[in-house]
């Protein structure tokens, strides 16, 4: 069973609970009365946003409902959001969002020269041993 006192999860601590508060001001909803929309208690639902308590998948989905969104951006945010929680080099986060803006020949290209690149390091590294 999952535990939100426990480190290393695949949800982000706080990444959750956060994006319910967004999305609950941009939809003009307090905590009660998103509590009362998915069925839930009040208490549960602060336990969401401020404790790191994971919601249960029929929660999740009627959260996800309720805003209008995915349950992966729930639970794992938008791809700025997890680039930013798995990359911690902030010069190789702006290359790959430049990479991003590129149209998909010149993406196909930068990704052919990373695992270029990667097999060659790897092919060294194998050898050296």
């Amino acid at each position: 069973m999952f535990r939100s006192h426990q480190k290393g999860f695949w949800w982000q601590r706080g990444g959750l609970g956060k994006r319910i508060q967004k999305l609950s001001k941009e939809n003009g909803l307090t905590q009660q009365e998103l509590a009362r929309r998915i069925n839930i208690s009040h208490p549960q639902i602060v336990r969401y946003e401020n404790k790191g308590v994971q919601p249960p998948a029929d929660v999740l989905s009627r959260l996800a409902d309720v805003f209008g969104v995915s349950i992966d951006y729930l639970v794992n945010g938008d791809t700025q959001e997890k680039a930013r929680a798995n990359l911690k080099d902030p010069r190789l986060l702006s290359l790959f969002k430049a990479v991003e803006n590129m149209d998909d020949k010149d993406k196909g290209i930068v990704s052919e020269l990373i695992n270029a690149f990667i097999f060659q390091r790897e092919t060294q590294q194998r050898l050296a041993h």
